[in-house]
């Protein structure tokens, strides 16, 4: 799908990420808020090296609410998932129950991006949380937020391939 309501593009994404914003375009206001709801259930538990050390994650003040983001590239990744490519990029969050739009927006990150080549990663457009949809339905401090992880992903994926 090239693109949606309003001429929304998705040709740009990776093909997970192009799914889930194509899912989100063709849904009413209402039924989008449920879906982000279904996102934020299925966040990834981070994995014990993570839960034990929160250290070793960024905070991102930008969200509302108390969320936590690192990723992991090449070879340090490849451990944490299937093989791939040596600049596989794994994504982890840390969000609170209580905060379901933030970790909906995590939880869709995570499912898009996860697992993609660092290259692709860092070519996602900055302004894929405006083409959810979800303008009206949130407030602009929560896409904000949203926009904020992305651009924590982005830069520490940056520096990690660049050394």
């Amino acid at each position: 799908m090239t693109s949606g309501p309003g001429g929304d593009r998705t040709d740009d994404l990776p093909a997970a990420l192009a799914e889930i914003v194509a899912d989100f375009q063709e849904m009413g206001e209402n039924e989008r808020l449920q879906l982000l709801l279904e996102f934020s259930q299925e966040l990834p538990a981070l994995p014990a090296r993570l839960a034990d050390h929160p250290e070793l994650m960024e905070p991102v003040p930008e969200c509302q609410s108390p969320i936590f983001v690192t990723v992991e590239v090449g070879d340090g990744a490849a451990s944490a998932g299937p093989a791939g490519p040596a600049d596989v990029v794994r994504l982890f969050f840390s969000a609170p129950a209580e905060a379901p739009t933030t970790r909906g927006f995590a939880g869709i990150l995570s499912q898009g991006l996860d697992g993609l080549p660092a290259a692709e990663l860092l070519a996602v457009p900055d302004d894929v949380p405006d083409r959810l949809g979800l303008t009206r339905a949130v407030s602009p401090l929560r896409l904000r937020g949203m926009t904020g992880m992305l651009m924590r992903i982005k830069r520490q994926v940056r520096e990690k391939t660049a050394s």
